[in-house]
């Protein structure tokens, strides 16, 4: 401690010189790890189906390698932007610190692609030489030695006492006034009702879904000609981000509604826009997306519910499962075969099938379709349901597009989105598990002292700050690439598999934190534990992302 009482700052002497040393070192290595799962699964020139199966676990681990180096780029470039607005401030500096000496010391000693899974460098075709020089460049060393010491995480935890995480380096004046208003009204009309809504199971009120609707959250990507507001991709994530840090389930409404306007501002035909586009911006239809199907999972290929034309109308039979909004939405995005001879994936269309929303009593009032809610740990607010549909009439005008056979196309162009809003909601429920623990460790009071003087405690705490803003940043970055119309589905992936992991690691820890009352209903971080469960599941498991990402990888898209 220095006279003041606090803790000398530990930062290292020339850190953004340091951290680019460092970076071309990590780039180099994943460019090992790259060649090295390349030898094993690429067959003639491309990555052969049959050896990424034989070698999922190198596979996925080369996904992850990489994702950590594009965590470090973006928290190198978060704090260069910071440092041009001279807004790089202390804590600031120490969280870049500390993302490049835990991920440098990961990288070289292994990540844990789950709690069960740890991918060596060996495991990734890194060879001895490869490695050599990683751990021989002065940077690296350097940051590996003194980058996220005890010392560095308790200057960090004194700085984020008072509840300021860092500047999320936003660098512009919309998107930071886009995110007091959400922040403002998550805090008063979200955060103080949530763990009500999900102790009694409820539907989140109506009343905050028409807030929503004025504040313009269903039509925040919609472009202005269209009825929405055209602000893109990163106002997006900021409005989610800090929806779902109040409650993950109002910060998902806004995720079928933005999956449907982009299936129809892309796929639709200008009847479709014209008349779908402004109700969705407006809150006036709520759609709901019906894809997976009992049995399938990830698999959309094998997809069963058929759609055969009969005249002007289609009649839709099969099963659906694990459908969000299902009985209060207005209208089904749902894929089903119309072509039996195509088994694969070109047998599938997108249907837009308008219904009335259901209540308590009758649930689905639509002739031809019926379900059941499934229930569920958490992410309550909107519940989930089986569907089924027995010869459910829909107008032929109803195909998206007006064309068999775009289906998966349809649904591909809008998983790019889709991710970066998944991504988004786990950093805001990662930031508010981490405030949860942090409010706790800092009032409770254990052998004389509030247990935020363990160190122990506070470290865990200091750590989720930084693995935080390491997740916001990637998935900012996504944003910006969705909106500069880059291909980012590789980004995006990225972002999903981190940010997922971190929300759950965020929440794990804070209710370790909590001690005993962690455990008990009564206090929100048992909500945010299960809430934040899910997001390693949804759009595209935590495997999946990785299957994604390292395909795009070994097909050199990156």
């Amino acid at each position: 401690m220095d006279a003041s009482g606090h803790t000398a700052t530990p930062l290292i002497e020339g850190l953004m010189p340091c951290t680019d040393h460092a970076l071309a070192a990590a780039d180099a290595l994943y460019g090992a790890a790259r060649n090295g799962v390349a030898a094993l699964v690429v067959k003639d020139g491309r990555p052969s189906g049959a050896l990424i199966e034989q070698h999922q676990t190198a596979v996925h681990g080369l996904a992850w390698v990489a994702t950590y180096v594009t965590g470090l780029r973006q928290m190198r470039n978060w704090g260069e932007r910071l440092e041009a607005e001279g807004r790089f401030g202390e804590l600031e500096q120490l969280m870049v610190q500390a993302a490049f000496g835990e991920y440098l010391n990961q990288l070289s000693g292994g990540i844990a692609i789950s709690q069960l899974e740890f991918v060596r460098p060996a495991d990734v075709g890194i060879d001895e030489a490869a490695h050599h020089a990683f751990l021989s460049d002065d940077a690296v060393r350097s940051l590996m030695a003194a980058g996220n010491t005890p010392g560095v995480r308790t200057r960090i935890a004194e700085l984020i006492r008072d509840g300021h995480y860092g500047a999320p380096g936003l660098s512009d004046e919309t998107l930071d006034m886009v995110r007091d208003q959400f922040r403002r009204f998550a805090n008063e009309q979200v955060a103080p009702d949530a763990h009500s809504w999900h102790l009694k199971d409820e539907l989140i009120p109506i009343e905050i879904v028409e807030q929503m609707a004025e504040l313009g959250v269903f039509g925040l990507t919609v472009p202005e000609e269209n009825g929405g507001l055209g602000l893109g991709k990163m106002a997006m994530c900021v409005v989610t981000e800090e929806l779902s840090r109040a409650y993950i389930g109002v910060g998902s409404l806004g995720t079928r509604s933005e999956i449907a306007a982009e299936l129809i501002r892309l796929g639709g035909t200008d009847a479709q826009k014209t008349h779908y586009l402004p109700k969705i911006s407006t809150g006036e239809i709520l759609p709901t997306a019906v894809f997976t199907e009992p049995g399938t999972g990830s698999d959309l290929a094998s997809l069963k519910t058929r759609a055969v034309r009969d005249g002007d109308v289609y009649r839709i039979t099969g099963n659906k499962t694990w459908i969000t909004h299902a009985s209060r939405s207005d209208m089904m995005t749902l894929l089903a075969r119309t072509d039996p001879d195509e088994p694969g994936y070109k047998g599938l269309s997108m249907f837009l099938i308008e219904k009335p929303r259901g209540t308590d009593a009758d649930p689905f009032p639509l002739d031809g379709m019926t379900g059941g809610e499934i229930e569920v740990l958490g992410y309550r607010g909107m519940k989930e349901y089986e569907l089924g549909f027995d010869g459910l009439e829909v107008p032929a005008s109803q195909l998206l597009g007006c064309e068999e056979g775009q289906g998966f196309k349809q649904l591909m162009a809008t998983f790019e989105s889709a991710r970066i809003q998944t991504a988004a909601r786990a950093v805001g429920v990662a930031q508010n598990a981490m405030e949860l623990g942090l409010t706790y460790a800092t009032e409770r009071v254990q052998f004389k002292k509030p247990i935020y003087a363990f160190p122990r405690v506070h470290e865990k705490l200091a750590w989720m700050a930084v693995e935080t803003m390491i997740a916001r940043q990637l998935t900012y970055f996504s944003g910006r690439e969705k909106d500069s119309e880059r291909r980012c589905d590789i980004e995006a992936g990225m972002a999903k598999l981190l940010a997922a992991r971190v929300a759950w690691a965020n929440a794990d820890g804070a209710l370790q934190i909590h001690g005993g009352n962690g455990y008990a209903l009564e206090y929100p971080i048992s909500r945010v534990l299960c809430d934040a469960r899910i997001l390693n599941i949804f759009e595209g498991a935590a495997e999946i992302q990785a299957q994604v990402v390292a395909r795009g990888l070994l097909e050199g898209r990156n």
